[in-house]
């Protein structure tokens, strides 16, 4: 699908925000519209068509993740993309599990967004929700150590490394080791991208 085709919808409270990511996404050739609340864009998300979101974690008026919600509760499948700051993972998780597309952690760069956006909207022409092969990624978990499995449970739930050490009885450093092997083991090049596969393990019913 060709970036003319959808309109990308960004929901964030925070003016500068919204500005710097219409600019942005402007001169990368998206079709962009803004607006300044969830609720604002409720109102006018059912007479979207091929649109996709992209919306800030946190808002005074209502989450992400309950924005998501209400759109899932309406019907109305709109790809999303949400971004989030530094230590909002379990809420990041919770808009997965909610429809999410993807999350991104604040600072990102450029390109990061617009490959996200661009995962999003090809939702908008396949309906298949596992981007992945799931026997791939099985074989990939199957490859990790029983404590790697462990560590990671901890990594996608939002535990900080100190949290996880304590918890394992192990040092922060093991912890440290033990999440760069599972990166690699997954092939994962980012803790949203590693998320992503989490989820769609759990989705088959296979990830522990």
């Amino acid at each position: 699908m060709t970036i003319d085709s959808y309109v990308v919808h960004v929901v964030d409270d925070e003016e500068p925000v919204r500005k710097s990511l219409a600019f942005l996404l402007t001169m990368s050739g998206f079709t962009v519209r803004v607006h300044e609340s969830a609720t604002r864009f409720l109102d006018v998300a059912p007479t979207l068509a091929k649109a996709c979101l992209v919306t800030d974690l946190r808002m005074p008026d209502m989450s992400g993740v309950e924005l998501l919600e209400k759109l899932g509760a309406a019907g109305l499948l709109i790809p999303a993309v949400v971004i989030t700051g530094h230590g909002d993972v379990p809420m990041a998780v919770s808009a997965m599990k909610a429809g999410a597309v993807d999350f991104i952690e604040k600072p990102f760069e450029d390109r990061t967004l617009i490959d996200a956006i661009t995962r999003a909207a090809s939702r908008l022409e396949d309906a298949t929700e596992i981007s992945a092969d799931i026997a791939t990624l099985r074989a990939r978990l199957n490859s990790l150590s029983e404590r790697e499995q462990q560590v990671l449970s901890s990594v996608v739930a939002g535990a900080a490394n100190k949290t996880i050490a304590y918890d394992l009885d192990i040092s922060p450093r093991t912890v440290e080791v033990h999440r760069a092997n599972i990166m690699s083991k997954m092939q994962a090049k980012s803790l949203p991208e590693l998320v992503r596969m989490t989820i769609a393990l759990k989705a088959a019913g296979k990830a522990r």
